[in-house]
């Protein structure tokens, strides 16, 4: 039983994808693309390596109306809001953030309320608010991927902890290989392994 929770041994963490809003036509391998990341990530391929992508077409403008709806933000407040938001992995350029609420502000959603020494601040419009309750769905989804995209920058930061637990994954096999386990055998690794557990919970 206890080789059944360990099949997989080998296989990168999921890494998501990103993809930024494409304005006046541009795709994901247009000339805005996106920057910042890490190797692997996002902007290259379509998905065929099982990847999670964090922002499908479209996305992007709704993270935009939804920050934006907490409260008045710049442009430069909203790449830095999304940076932290993912735990640094990645940042939206500028030449698909601003386009992308010039759109805003053109369907009506956004208009800008006041200024912050040269920096404009967006503010959502009842007609944004509107079409933001209707896509609460589609925002949903995306809030959840983009826990799943921090989740992973934060355990890519931990080599500490993923060297451990690749160390304590070996040493069970190991220990398997030389043969099936007395009950009382696996009763003591699951002790260990309960210990663990227990120890890490109290940090």
């Amino acid at each position: 039983m206890l080789r059944h929770l360990f099949h997989g041994h080998g296989r990168r963490f999921s890494r998501p994808d990103f993809d930024d809003e494409a304005p006046e036509g541009r795709g994901r391998h247009g000339r805005h693309g996106h920057r910042g990341g890490w190797e692997g990530w996002g902007g290259h391929g379509k998905g065929g390596r099982g990847e999670r992508r964090i922002f499908d077409h479209g996305d992007l403008r709704l993270v935009l109306l939804w920050l934006i709806a907490e409260k008045p933000r710049s442009g430069y407040d909203l790449i830095k809001t999304i940076e932290e938001m993912v735990g640094g992995a990645y940042s939206p350029s500028p030449g698909v953030v601003y386009p992308t609420l010039t759109l805003l502000e053109e369907q009506g959603h956004i208009r800008v309320g006041a200024t912050e020494g040269n920096k404009k601040l967006y503010e959502i419009t009842p007609e944004g608010t509107a079409a933001l309750a209707a896509a609460e769905p589609t925002v949903a989804a995306v809030r959840e991927r983009i826990a799943h995209a921090k989740a992973c920058r934060q355990r890519e930061s931990s080599p500490q902890i993923v060297r451990a637990v690749e160390n304590f994954k070996m040493a069970l096999r190991m220990r398997l290989s030389r043969g099936d386990l007395t009950t009382e055998q696996t009763q003591a690794i699951a002790d260990i392994i309960d210990n663990a557990a227990r120890s890490v919970e109290r940090i």
